[in-house]
């Protein structure tokens, strides 16, 4: 997992995954209250940006998600790579490998119940970080147990592979290929075979089937790791043919989107692509400005974020934030008075997350998973 500090690590890829921590920590809530203070279009349609489509399409906040994947994959190369290249056997490696992402799954089921004896029939299983999990191990053993041509395979496989298993299939009752809610087949084998709640009783967005797909996500960081670690090119051209692939994968997508529309809820194969190719950009910009032009200093904010990303996703769970932010700065909020009140102590909200992360990168504790 990118929690797994190598050696070699690339600064950038600290800062983007911080960057995109930042907004799962609250960040997109400033959006929300600018255009709840203003009522102004601009801001309206920004703060659209920050919700998920009801099914089909694409915002900005369904690439937090998969970005957080692609990262944990583009960490691979550096974290499982480096302990193959000391010595250490593919079965030992493959321990490892499975123990984190088992790890990821348990701790996805805690965050969605907390530590409290319930009935299954009312746990829910699924988990963003369960899906973590899962994609990362699978990602990580064809990594292990192939080279870059088997990768590729497999990347392609499984993308056409599950285009094919949703197009030719469907719930009883639908006619085949039929991609809604209640009738594609990936919720309805979800329904099938999942124990407890969905969450959204006839379908959930981190479902087992779903996660088939998600795989092809960590595979594709793990080529771009590969990439930026063991390529002779120039980092120039590194960064260049990382935004190049970024820009073919996101025409890609759009014109699949055609036959399989880009839905995140599916995590369909334009999916994929889509935030694949943003993904690649991203990675491909971050590296060029932090890692080629050695521009950090901007980039430190996010790397204190991107060094604790499961720690400040999990805390959520144990540590009441709006509490905490009120008891430092409503004093702040009460001074600045409405509408922008509001605007004000969601940053306050994102300062106090960064401020307990700060302390603990001083203090050099992160969690490693």
């Amino acid at each position: 997992m990118t929690e797994t500090l190598p050696s070699q690590r690339l600064y950038s890829l600290d800062a983007l995954r911080g960057f995109d921590m930042f907004w799962i920590m609250g960040a997109e809530e400033i959006f929300h209250s600018l255009a709840k203070s203003t009522g102004a279009p601009f801001w309206e349609t920004l703060a659209t940006q920050f919700t998920h489509p009801a099914w089909n399409g694409f915002h900005f906040y369904d690439l937090i998600f998969p970005l957080f994947l692609f990262i944990a994959g583009v960490a691979t190369p550096y974290s499982v790579g480096r302990e193959l290249e000391k010595g250490k056997s593919r079965q030992q490696v493959l321990f490892r490998v499975i123990k984190r992402g088992l790890i990821l799954v348990l701790l996805g089921i805690i965050y969605n119940n907390g530590l409290e004896i319930q009935p299954i029939s009312g746990m829910r299983f699924s988990s963003v970080l369960g899906r973590i999990g899962l994609a990362y191990m699978f990602a990580n053993i064809i990594y292990i147990y192939t080279k870059q041509r088997g990768q590729i395979i497999w990347f392609c496989s499984l993308l056409i592979g599950y285009w094919l298993l949703l197009k030719f299939n469907a719930a009883p009752g639908f006619a085949n290929g039929d991609l809604t809610m209640e009738g594609n087949f990936a919720s309805y084998i979800d329904r099938l075979v999942l124990p407890g709640r969905l969450y959204l009783g006839i379908h959930d967005p981190e479902g087992l089937t779903s996660t088939i797909p998600a795989i092809g996500t960590g595979l594709l960081g793990i080529l771009a790791g590969n990439l930026l670690k063991n390529s002779p090119l120039k980092q120039q051209t590194k960064a260049l043919r990382l935004a190049m692939v970024g820009v073919i994968f996101i025409i890609l997508a759009w014109i699949w989107n055609l036959d399989f529309p880009v839905n995140k809820n599916l995590w369909t194969s334009s999916f994929v692509l889509n935030v694949g190719g943003i993904s690649l950009l991203l990675l491909a910009l971050f590296y060029y400005v932090i890692d080629v032009l050695g521009y950090k200093k901007w980039a430190f904010f996010f790397k204190v974020i991107g060094m604790n990303s499961i720690l400040i996703y999990m805390s959520g769970s144990f540590i009441n934030w709006h509490y905490t932010n009120n008891s430092f700065f409503q004093w702040l909020g009460q001074l600045v008075g409405n509408p922008f009140n509001i605007v004000v102590m969601a940053a306050c909200y994102v300062f106090v997350k960064w401020l307990f992360l700060y302390f603990l990168y001083k203090k050099k504790v992160f969690l490693r998973v």
